[in-house]
């Protein structure tokens, strides 16, 4: 792809970037949840799927976490004033241009060398500058010391650990893949759309199962090359406060008693996170209590269940999802 220089600056590198944690893996697998419980502590910002900021936020003006517009949230606006002079200075076309030329999952196995051709880790260098951008201006807007990005694309973590400017770490979000299969298959509204009735995509079990496979095994391709921790979502669900330790030991920030409290003892009202993307149950009103869904396991047809199970087996086995096995994090 060839294309007119950045329009944008590339961000000041810093001696000793603060980390970015980049959740990843295949969506319905709890990553909202996840994201919402690590946002209730003030030195934690989550920004949801920053991957769909450029169409879901800029484009569609969809809802933010917060319940505002996204033209509306104080937050996003301040936030793109800091980033780039506001909204309307950043070459949103250029953006789109490098997303469809770098950020795709069949780009995977040329983003996994070590070193990249000149002409795309130019290209590389340039896309990931827009998404540095956003989260230095969001530590900055809220004061915390590591930014939360959900965005779960194999692809987008790839492109961003060639980043030069960014301290990447990498938490790989797993669920065992019949619940996956559920979820997908469910209508589920999109309330973070205003002016019509939208619902979120549903895949057929054979869809699904690939998407599974693919997703989550590029991030053991990853893990070659960066670090990479994996959490199962059952696992996540059946001890928050642990592992909610381990994810903040793992971007450098210390054990605080109050993050592991909210857990305990959850708010009337959890903070709302300004998340451009993500599951409605960012919507939700009430406590935020961590409860294990299991609804595929009396939902999910056999026959559909044996399906996703087999398509799904060498991985499956390697997480821990077969019976006779107790389920233990690997």
């Amino acid at each position: 792809m060839t294309g007119p220089p950045p329009e944008v600056e590339p961000p000041p590198t810093s001696a000793t970037p603060a980390p970015v944690l980049f959740i990843g893996g295949l969506g319905r697998s709890g990553s909202t949840l996840l994201e919402l419980v690590l946002a209730q502590h003030p030195d934690v910002c989550a920004l949801g799927e920053v991957v769909h900021l450029w169409q879901r936020g800029l484009v569609d003006d969809e809802r933010c976490g917060c319940g505002e517009r996204f033209a509306g949230c104080e937050f996003w606006q301040e936030l793109g004033r800091r980033a780039f002079g506001g909204w309307s200075k950043l070459p949103l076309d250029r953006v789109t241009e490098l997303k469809a030329a770098v950020d795709r999952t069949r780009y995977i196995p040329r983003l996994a060398r070590y070193r990249l051709p000149d002409q795309l880790r130019r290209e590389v260098h340039e896309y990931t500058s827009y998404y540095q951008r956003i989260y230095q201006a969001a530590r900055e807007l809220t004061g915390a010391t590591v930014v939360v990005d959900s965005s779960k694309h194999a692809s987008l973590a790839f492109a961003l650990r060639h980043s030069p400017g960014l301290d990447l770490r990498v938490l790989h979000l797993v669920r065992d893949s019949r619940g996956v299969a559920y979820s997908w298959a469910r209508q589920v509204r999109r309330p973070e759309v205003v002016d019509a009735d939208a619902y979120m995509p549903r895949f057929s079990t054979l869809t699904v199962s690939g998407l599974w496979t693919v997703q989550n095994g590029a991030f053991h391709l990853l893990s070659r090359a960066a670090p990479v921790t994996r959490l199962r979502y059952e696992d996540f669900t059946a001890d928050p406060q642990g592992w909610l330790r381990r994810i903040r030991e793992l971007v450098d920030l210390p054990d605080d008693p109050a993050a592991g409290a909210i857990l305990r003892d959850p708010p009337t009202s959890p903070s709302p996170a300004h998340t451009v993307a993500g599951n409605p149950l960012r919507f939700a009103a009430g406590p935020l209590r961590i409860n294990r869904d299991d609804r595929w396991r009396a939902a999910l047809p056999r026959p559909r269940r044996t399906m996703v199970s087999l398509l799904t087996l060498p991985l499956r086995l390697r997480y821990g999802y077969y019976r006779g096995r107790r389920e233990a994090t690997t």
